[in-house]
């Protein structure tokens, strides 16, 4: 079974319509709740849009390149959904996954999906760079469920070479040793980087049942101000 599935699934019986994470952006003024349902829905969006568009299998590397944000979550969530294995290096990934300034760069050497990381969800205000497809667009008009057409062993590769089972374990290593736990609010102004940042900041708090309150270009007084607002209960170091 996926990562992924392995994940949301529980929390989706059991509380789906809670919150699972905010994102503020205060360099934009933004704040986007997305709740267990809207994340799953974004993963499995995601997901459905990776395996119809690039083929991708279980154990297929897909490049990640992209900063702490909701949108960020939905691409993690769904390539861990249909069994890829998230990665840095762009050589020999079946898509890679980047912002609009490094669109060009990246479709010259190889697929390339950019994410706008627009507030509400829009896609490229402009025709993105030949080879390069506009993520947000495309995998919007995906199923909002997804059934993986090949299993995916717990064995297969989930991030830089760390199996399924072994990055599950890890998340919840690593949780406990945050303090992180089920009802938790965890804010966060760590970047998402690949592995350490990913894992602390965005799936251990998801394994363990917690809300992600996850602050971008954060300025130290709004940071106070998000504490209070969402009522967090473990801010990350």
């Amino acid at each position: 079974m996926s990562l992924t599935e392995r994940v949301l699934r529980p929390l989706l019986s059991s509380s789906g319509a809670r919150p699972a994470l905010t994102h503020y952006d205060d360099a934009e003024g933004s704040r986007i709740e997305l709740s267990v349902v809207t994340l799953a829905n974004w993963a499995a969006k995601t997901a459905n849009w990776l395996v119809e568009e690039f083929d991708v299998e279980p154990g297929d590397a897909v490049a990640v390149d992209l900063p702490a944000h909701w949108q960020t979550a939905g691409v993690l969530f769904g390539a861990w959904w249909c069994g890829a294995h998230v990665v840095t290096d762009r050589a020999e990934a079946a898509v890679t996954f980047v912002t609009p300034p490094h669109a060009a760069e990246a479709a010259a050497t190889g697929p390339t999906a950019v994410v706008a990381l627009d507030p509400l969800g829009r896609g490229l205000s402009s025709t993105p760079p030949d080879g390069a497809l506009d993520y947000l667009s495309e995998a919007r008009t995906c199923g909002d469920d997804f059934a993986p057409l090949l299993p995916v062993p717990g064995t297969t590769p989930a991030l830089l070479g760390t199996s399924i089972d072994e990055l599950l374990a890890l998340a919840r290593q690593r949780a406990t040793a945050l303090g992180v736990g089920e009802g938790d609010r965890v804010l966060s102004t760590r970047e998402w980087t690949l592995p350490d940042g990913a894992v602390d900041a965005l799936l251990a708090p998801v394994v363990a049942g917690a809300h992600v309150v996850q602050v971008t270009h954060a300025e130290p007084a709004k940071v106070e101000a998000h504490r209070d607002a969402e009522r967090v209960t473990v801010t990350l170091p």
